[in-house]
């Protein structure tokens, strides 16, 4: 607010304008986008990537987005938080984590969880106007509150490698940050949860492309089975593609696939693909969304697969 009276507005006006105050000190002009077609998991990540920005102008020096929040602004997923049993939260009703490092003063506002950051967060990463938590950093201040499958979730979509493959877009883009990072800094310091930690980063890998993806394979290997390599092109005989599968025993020819809400052209691609490869001889679990709530079930089906090649 001081920006605007500053440029000769009135407290008065600045308080009939309808305006949102997102937090003391700040008017924006209100911003409602429809986030009714995206699933709970991105509309929550987006409401909470909206609130974050709304502070930007109260960010001081040494301060910077960190935990849940940097993760959300880094596009990384997280587990939905909930108002109430199936009831996910609105992301702007959930605090924004703000650290200082230094000497500085911890953030206090309504809406804010402040944090005193240690040495091992003294590199940020700017982005839209705001300096966040690196990722290594923000995956390390997460060992504290997410479970070793969350943070094994969260270290893939971090270290996802952009390979050269059939049809693949983005080859070659960067990932956001290694496993030796994760490693380093996961050492660096003695953290929250680091037993979590330690645990989370012998199962993080840098092929996933997909937070369930991640999550089915997290329950196979747990179980004890073999691990699957991951996003493996798959070539018939006489080399025809015949498509990428999420995750595969090439040897047993047994492949797992995860199906998420698809669009009709989506799906009936899909139908195809598993069509041609189960005619080259493979073996194919598909993981629906009630399948991937039983994962004792899930476990015990590619289980029988590879017993039966």
């Amino acid at each position: 607010m001081r920006d605007a009276v500053d440029a000769g507005a009135t407290l008065t006006h600045l308080r009939r304008a309808g305006l949102d105050a997102p937090f003391w000190g700040i008017r924006s002009i209100p911003v409602d986008p429809d986030l009714s077609e995206l699933d709970p998991f991105a509309r929550q990540a987006a409401e909470r990537r909206m609130k974050a920005r709304a502070f930007i102008p109260r960010l001081g020096d040494g301060q910077f987005y960190s935990h849940e929040t940097a993760a959300a602004l880094l596009g990384g997923p997280l587990p939905l938080r909930w108002l109430a049993p199936g009831v996910a939260a609105d992301g702007r009703d959930l605090d924004v984590h703000v650290s200082s490092f230094g000497e500085g003063p911890i953030p206090r506002a309504n809406g804010i969880h402040g944090h005193r950051a240690n040495v091992a967060c003294r590199f940020f990463v700017a982005r839209d106007g705001a300096q966040i938590a690196r990722p290594e950093t923000a995956w390390a201040q997460l060992g504290g509150s997410l479970s070793v499958i969350d943070l094994v979730t969260l270290g893939d979509f971090f270290c996802r490698m952009w390979r050269e493959g059939y049809g693949r877009r983005d080859a070659g883009t960067p990932p956001l940050t290694t496993i030796d990072r994760l490693r380093s800094t996961m050492n660096g310091v003695r953290w929250r949860g680091i037993r979590r930690l330690r645990e989370a980063i012998e199962l993080v890998r840098e092929d996933s492309w997909s937070p369930r993806e991640s999550a089915v394979r997290f329950h196979l290997v747990t179980a004890g089975l073999p691990e699957p390599a991951l996003n493996v092109d798959v070539f018939d005989d006489f080399g025809l593609f015949l498509g990428c599968v999420d995750m595969a025993y090439p040897d047993q020819k047994v492949a797992v696939e995860y199906h998420g809400e698809l669009h009709h052209a989506q799906y009936a691609a899909d139908v195809e693909r598993m069509a041609a490869l189960r005619a080259a001889g493979w073996t194919i679990i598909e993981v629906t969304s009630a399948l991937f709530a039983r994962p004792e079930e899930l476990v015990a089906r590619v289980r029988i697969a590879l017993r039966g090649r």
